[in-house]
């Protein structure tokens, strides 16, 4: 009886353990721009998401745009996910602009909190002049036409508004949650995450009928790389290790054997090289910085009056604003940064840079070369074989051409060794 027993509890316990685990939720937060870092954030999440069987991953989005290619990837991990995904502009105010119009349409559920918007999904560059005009339109035309053609293949795809999707990007539309959801861009609005579980419970998506009422919410937060990353690969921070290359290596140049100026250049030129290869830098914009430092240093030098300075000012001003141009909206330098930048650079050139260059062409004011010119009384005869003199608070040996007599003033014309070549003080 009792072996029964036992039997019966095992079967108890064992046959209540799979219902015994409440269903979960992924949920991963995005709030800024696009970039490399969101995608490795993404992939990480949509991989432990799988693994832990999780009935969806929910990425709740408030972005002004991003990268294009990492727009792409993320796209592709949509697509090849094993979990359902879940993008949901939220939370009130949000938006889903440029690629996050893109993502929010790849995703198999895409909802939106009231009164956010998604759209303006048109590619930005910028134009050139003169010659290069029509080549830059023709460029534009066809970046604008791949664009379009991609957010239709998400459209289309995901069974969501072809034609609105292609007008995101044609015609920078922007429309509300309430619109969106009437024009079948999104699939629902839900006033929380609490609701947006009520609302998605049920529904095909996956490979599975999701169960999400009631379902804990586990969040997969950054990791410690991935949350140095999305900072690290910003143009603040590109733009700051150009500065710092900028004033490392100039720093070296004007003060010779300082060193830590040197290295510190050295080391943010190679980050920023690092940098160039991921984040869109324009070369032009780069282009017009190096030319204001070298209008700042050749001002130093050459009698302008500032003209050059004035010049190297304009230039860094607007490299430093067409620097990422070809950037999507959340990877522009604002003006709050660029200002600043531009006022401490020229005074950096002017006062700092400017001092340690003309303080090397200043006389020699200490050592051996300072004794020469100087005018001394013979403390012995001297002559071709040899005598001495009392000079900066030591006994020098001397040789002279023309004979000189004791206490007779000389004057030092030379230095071989230690002995000094004298001749009669006139």
């Amino acid at each position: 009886m009792q072996r029964w027993f036992s039997i019966a509890v095992a079967g108890l316990i064992f046959g209540a353990a799979p219902g015994a685990r409440a269903a979960q939720v992924g949920l991963i937060r995005i709030d800024g721009a696009i970039g490399p870092a969101t995608v490795t954030h993404i992939a990480r999440a949509i991989d432990i998401s799988g693994a832990r069987g999780h009935q969806c991953l929910v990425i709740e989005l408030d972005t002004p745009g991003g990268l294009l290619e990492s727009t792409k990837q993320i796209t592709r991990l949509f697509y090849a996910s094993k979990v359902a995904t879940v993008v949901f502009v939220s939370p009130t105010h949000a938006s889903a602009g440029s690629a996050g119009a893109f993502i929010t349409m790849a995703a198999e559920i895409a909802a939106m909190a009231p009164n956010t918007t998604i759209g303006a999904a048109h590619p930005v560059t910028i134009g050139g002049g003169g010659d290069s005009e029509k080549t830059d339109d023709v460029m534009k035309k066809k970046l604008e036409q791949y664009t379009a053609s991609f957010i239709e293949a998400i459209a289309d795809k995901r069974h969501r508004n072809v034609e609105w999707a292609r007008s995101a990007v044609i015609e920078s539309a922007s429309i509300t949650a309430e619109k969106a959801l009437e024009l079948k861009v999104i699939d629902l609005i839900a006033e929380d995450l609490p609701d947006l579980l009520r609302k998605i419970d049920g529904r095909s998506a996956g490979g599975r009928t999701l169960q999400t009422v009631g379902a804990s919410v586990v969040e997969i937060p950054m990791t410690a790389w991935e949350r140095f990353s999305q900072i690290f690969l910003r143009p603040e921070a590109m733009f700051i290790l150009m500065l710092v290359v900028i004033y490392g290596i100039i720093g070296e140049l004007s003060t010779p054997g300082a060193v830590l100026p040197g290295v510190a250049g050295a080391i943010a030129l190679v980050l920023v090289l690092y940098m160039s290869a991921i984040l869109p830098v324009n070369i032009a914009g780069v282009a017009l910085i190096l030319l204001a430092a070298a209008l700042f240093i050749v001002d130093i030098y050459a009698p302008t009056h500032g003209v050059l300075t004035v010049g190297g000012i304009v230039s860094f001003f607007l490299g430093a604003l067409m620097l990422f141009d070809r950037a999507e909206p959340g990877f522009r330098l604002s003006l709050s940064l660029i200002i600043p930048a531009t006022v401490i650079t020229a005074l950096f050139f002017i006062f700092i840079v400017g001092a340690g260059l003309r303080a090397q062409s200043l006389p020699v004011r200490a050592g051996r070369e300072t004794m020469l010119g100087q005018a001394v009384p013979a403390l012995t005869p001297i002559d071709a074989a040899g005598g001495n003199v009392f000079i900066e608070g030591e006994l020098w040996r001397a040789v002279s051409d023309v004979p000189v007599d004791q206490d007779q003033p000389v004057e030092v014309v030379g230095i071989e060794g230690l002995t000094l070549k004298v001749k009669p003080k006139v």
